[in-house]
């Protein structure tokens, strides 16, 4: 057997953590959907306000799916919607002509901050019996994980396009 086809202790943990957040987060994005439903909203759109919640600030669809870790399609699917329900408007961005800037409306930080009290409801209670130390040791690792992930896909697409330049 060749050792690339054997994995380390660190490999298996890493596969076992993995192979629970795909489950968790299975049961999260349907616990999402309904604490949104309540809100006429999906799990992806109050992610979507949710993102511009935390950044205080108007994001474009490619900040708000980096941050996010979501590819810019699935945003801007849901960007579409959240504008058809007049819960995010469209600014001009000085910076990007074709990459408008988007922040909530008065409508949606009303929907948003619902939401936000149903969830403190609700996250309490799901972290209620489990340690604060273990919580803020699986976020950092979580957190982790997810820069590197970041980091090699940008290496990747980094990658991609060189390979495309150099083919031209």
């Amino acid at each position: 057997m060749r050792a690339e086809s054997v994995r380390t202790p660190e490999g298996q943990a890493g596969t076992d953590v993995v192979l629970g957040v795909f489950r968790t987060n299975g049961f999260l994005v349907a616990a999402g959907d309904q604490l949104a439903a309540q809100e006429g909203l999906t799990a992806a759109r109050w992610q979507v306000l949710g993102a511009l919640a935390l950044a205080d600030r108007p994001l474009t669809v490619p900040q708000i799916a980096r941050r996010m870790g979501l590819t810019r399609q699935a945003v801007q699917a849901s960007v579409n919607r959240l504008l058809g329900d007049a819960l995010v408007e469209a600014v001009e961005n000085p910076d990007h002509r074709r990459s408008p800037l988007l922040r909530m409306t008065a409508a949606g930080s009303t929907r948003y901050e619902a939401l936000e009290r149903r969830q403190i409801r609700w996250i309490n209670e799901l972290a209620s019996g489990l340690r604060r130390s273990e919580l803020a040791a699986a976020a950092r690792v979580l957190q982790r994980l997810g820069d590197k992930l970041d980091d090699t896909s940008r290496h990747s697409q980094n990658t991609a396009r060189h390979s495309e330049r150099d083919a031209r």
